[in-house]
């Protein structure tokens, strides 16, 4: 892969979400899944137009975001996220903020309307010996800026 000499670039593993515009630093993650995005294509056909067709961009959809890291002291400010966001109406802000080897921000992805789809922590148990870990799943609008402007 042909990379140029200054490419700063990102790391897989260094990354935080952050929510209400700073207001909410769920910390850093282990694992994020669901940043992607799709089309549902249209396809119109005319009748007088032989086997000829067109395609048009239709519907954008976006995945739930799934976040799983390790049980921490960071899991609070996950539950003062969702003390304070839980059943209340608005518009919540999001991002999901990449860096490089030496901490610089690489790539940002704003979410709108960003809210909590499901929280949860893995069972305990006494007799085995592994880390408790934490998931959180977001619902958003997007992080492209494809919104049509009536």
């Amino acid at each position: 892969m042909a990379i140029g000499a200054d490419a700063r670039i990102a790391m897989a593993n260094r990354f935080e979400v952050i929510m209400d515009h700073g207001a909410h630093n769920l910390g850093s993650w282990s694992k994020v899944q669901g940043l992607d995005v799709s089309w549902d294509v249209v396809e119109y056909r005319a009748g007088d137009a032989g086997n000829d067709r067109w395609y048009f961009p239709g519907n954008t959809k976006y995945q739930t975001i799934k976040l799983e890291r390790a049980a921490c002291e960071e899991s609070k400010k996950v539950r003062d996220w969702l003390s304070a966001t839980s059943f209340k109406h608005g518009s919540h802000g999001g991002s999901v903020v990449l860096f490089d080897a030496s901490g610089k921000k690489v790539m940002e992805w704003e979410l709108r309307d960003v809210m909590p789809a499901k929280w949860g922590i893995a069972g305990f148990e006494a007799m085995q010996s592994k880390v408790a870990l934490e998931t959180l799943e977001l619902m958003h609008r997007g992080f492209l800026d494809d919104q049509i402007k009536l």
